[in-house]
């Protein structure tokens, strides 16, 4: 591991995220498509919905693998990110979020267009209903990513929703795995599945370190319902680590013929599972790529899991993370 600069690069859109509490009365009445999904539209539908909202909005740095990526560097990985933000102030702002967050900021690229941002509307029941415009991190250009980018880089770690791109998406996988990076692709949401499940089978085929799915998106993919083990064993049976995230129940991970059941952690209170996928993965990247078995990896992604949770946004509070780190490494050396 000493031979690689960073541990962990993530690849997606730097996305500045929008937080409101909202009833479920509000999503039927102004948000169309289902509960909890991702939908992608125009700046101005999210400026008109930022004024139908009653309330404070919370600004925040988000992005699916950008969560994730933060999460890991908050743990203690060399991390570095390959996405496009914006020349504006929201832009500025995200980079230097990131940064000060410990994280490498050189492979970013840049546009002289607005950031993008996603307004996440949360319910009493914690769940989130996103609502995304891309801005400058629609542009980013399957020719601008090269090896290059990736270089010194030990694992790349992938949104899914780079899948509304297949060119992009493609470029990024080969020139990942060309570097010589491990990989692992985190599914996103229904809808991505939804529109690109033979690309997800075929770089499945191809080969996928580690794949991480909700039950929602693992029967999106195998268009059924089953044992969400099941899934867990189907994925794996591809040659990689496969995890399927349960929420508040857990998971299940599996390699070849190991399985294992992930225990939650009880969260006392939910005040918005955004990220919470993301947390997830964070902690078992975390935990896998410092050696830890499958059941440890997973256990430390429930911890990070359960406490993104009881905040609202994607982002742990600073104030926290010393007591994350400490549960962490304690969960390590069990």
């Amino acid at each position: 591991m000493s031979q690689n600069t960073f541990d962990l690069i993530g690849v997606g859109s730097p996305i500045m995220d929008l937080l409101a509490h909202v009833d479920d009365a509000f999503l039927s009445a102004h948000v169309a498509g289902a509960k909890g999904g991702m939908v992608l539209v125009d700046d101005a539908d999210i400026a008109a919905l930022v004024q139908k909202v009653s309330g404070n909005i919370a600004l925040q740095t988000g992005g699916s693998a950008a969560n994730a990526i933060l999460g890991a560097a908050h743990l203690g990985l060399r991390t570095s990110f390959l996405g496009k933000i914006g020349g504006d102030h929201t832009g500025q702002q995200y980079y230097d979020d990131f940064v000060s967050a410990g994280c490498d900021g050189s492979r970013f690229k840049r546009a002289n267009l607005p950031n993008g941002r996603c307004f996440s509307l949360v319910t009493p029941d914690g769940q989130r209903t996103l609502r995304t415009h891309l801005g400058a991190a629609m542009t980013l250009a399957p020719e601008e990513v090269t090896k290059a980018d990736f270089l010194g880089a030990r694992h790349a770690h992938i949104e899914g929703y780079l899948m509304f791109n297949p060119a992009l998406a493609n470029q990024v996988v080969k020139t990942a795995r060309d570097a010589g990076c491990t990989l692992s692709i985190d599914l996103a949401s229904f809808e991505v599945v939804n529109a690109a499940r033979d690309w997800i089978f075929a770089q499945l085929r191809e080969g996928v370190d580690i794949v991480f799915a909700n039950e929602d998106e693992a029967g999106a993919l195998f268009q059924r319902r089953d044992a969400f083990e099941n899934f867990a064993r189907e994925l794996a049976a591809f040659g990689g680590v496969a995890a399927v995230k349960l929420g508040k129940d857990g998971a299940w991970v599996a390699r070849g013929k190991e399985l294992h059941r992930i225990k939650p952690v009880h969260a006392e209170r939910v005040v918005d599972t955004t990220g919470a996928g993301d947390s997830w993965a964070a902690g078992f990247l975390y935990g896998h790529l410092r050696g830890a078995n499958l059941a440890t990896a997973g256990a430390m992604g429930s911890i990070l899991g359960a406490e993104t949770v009881q905040h609202l946004g994607a982002a742990i509070p600073d104030a926290h993370w010393p007591r994350m780190r400490a549960e962490v490494e304690k969960t390590m050396a069990r």
